[in-house]
């Protein structure tokens, strides 16, 4: 949704870099991405993490644009990369392919440092949306119009914020715990 030339250029505007990923919504993009040789270029970096009962391995590839002829347009692209994700869990493995572009050079943003922003992105989305959707079912909000929605969602960001700031991290227990006691849910968002 955000991988559009308006987004980059306001993003670059204000003196930043952006990571975007590409998918269907860029099909010309994405095709361009697809048909380079992936099975040349060499790992940039390999992370592999165990937890939650499976094995997750992150592997990277990157470009830099000037190497590329014939690149489809897009507002201030210095790199692209391919981002693999292998998850091993039960004895199955599944695989994930996801291509990336980025406005930081390759001296800002070796591959490495890449595959942290998007993995550091997905903390936000587990973190935060998720939670969001999962606890306070945001997707079937009937807060659909003008400012309202935006404005819901920093209540329940806010809220998010101030229960992870007490140390609680399960959400949907702790809303549970306050919503028993609203004096104690005021006195907790009046403290932090």
């Amino acid at each position: 949704m955000h991988t559009q030339d308006d987004t980059a250029a306001t993003i670059l505007d204000a003196g930043a870099d952006y990571v975007f990923t590409v998918k269907a919504n860029r099909p010309t993009l994405l095709s361009a991405l697809k048909k380079l040789p992936w099975n040349k270029v060499p790992v940039g970096s390999r992370t592999t993490q165990l937890g939650h009962g499976r094995r997750a391995t992150r592997t990277i590839k990157v470009i830099d644009l000037p190497m590329l002829p014939d690149w489809p347009e897009f507002v201030g692209v210095a790199q692209v990369a391919q981002l693999r994700r292998t998850v091993t869990k039960n004895g199955k493995k599944s695989v994930e392919v996801v291509y990336l572009i980025t406005s930081a050079s390759h001296h800002d943003a070796q591959p490495a440092t890449l595959a942290a922003w998007v993995q550091g992105h997905w903390g936000i989305e587990n973190r935060v949306h998720w939670v969001r959707d999962a606890t306070f079912d945001e997707d079937r909000s009937q807060v659909r119009t003008g400012v309202l929605p935006r404005i819901m969602a920093s209540l329940r960001n806010t809220a998010i914020s101030i229960l992870r700031l007490t140390g609680r991290s399960n959400i949907a227990a702790a809303t549970r715990h306050h919503s028993r006691n609203p004096e104690r849910a005021i006195t907790c968002a009046l403290t932090w």
